[in-house]
């Protein structure tokens, strides 16, 4: 069966950092584009960056420089590394990919930036 799950998110202070992860079970995964996604309450879940299969990226214009995404292929995961946070970034982040035509999702992980 085709998963993703999560990891890593939590309680952060402003300017900290948080590195989150996203383990795909099957090989299936490390053949395609994968991206993190984030949803704030009461707003649309929005695109935080790509990762291609090759391992080329591409972020939202926002947050381009802040976050980074990277991925481990033997290990059939993908990160997202964020720092200096900002209250703004509180969110649950999603972890996507799509095989054979299908997409599949993540549960989710929490971020919560916060004094």
């Amino acid at each position: 069966q085709v998963q993703l799950v999560e990891s890593g998110g939590g309680l952060v202070q402003p300017g900290g950092s948080l590195r989150l992860s996203c383990a795909a079970s099957g090989s299936a995964f490390r053949y395609n584009t994968m991206d993190w996604h984030r949803q704030a309450p009461g707003k649309q879940r929005e695109l935080v960056a790509v990762i291609t299969s090759g391992g080329g990226t591409n972020y939202q214009d926002s947050l381009r420089g802040r976050f980074t995404i990277s991925r481990d292929n033997a290990k059939n995961t993908v990160y997202l590394q964020m720092n200096s946070l900002k209250p703004e970034d509180t969110a649950t982040y999603y972890c996507h990919g799509k095989v054979y035509g299908v997409d599949y999702w993540g549960q989710g992980t929490q971020v919560t930036v916060s004094s």
